[in-house]
């Protein structure tokens, strides 16, 4: 759902263990919200780019590709 993000998160190599610590929600929480099931909150999204991404912007990691073959 969001190819950025995986993609960072796969070169970081960052667990979702990791990001669920951060925003304290548990690892399926953060699970579903990459694929999509559920929303990021804009506070969620600043804090994951804030701790694992100071580097990149929130418009690249949360960009969605919702292009469909």
């Amino acid at each position: 759902m969001f190819p950025s993000l995986n993609a960072e998160i796969a070169r970081q190599n960052i667990k979702t263990k990791d990001i669920a610590t951060a925003l304290n929600l548990t690892e399926k929480s953060v699970r579903n919200k990459i694929i999509g099931k559920y929303d990021f909150t804009y506070s969620e999204m600043k804090a994951i780019r804030d701790k694992f991404f100071p580097q990149l912007t929130i418009d690249y990691l949360f960009y969605e590709n919702n292009l469909t073959a």
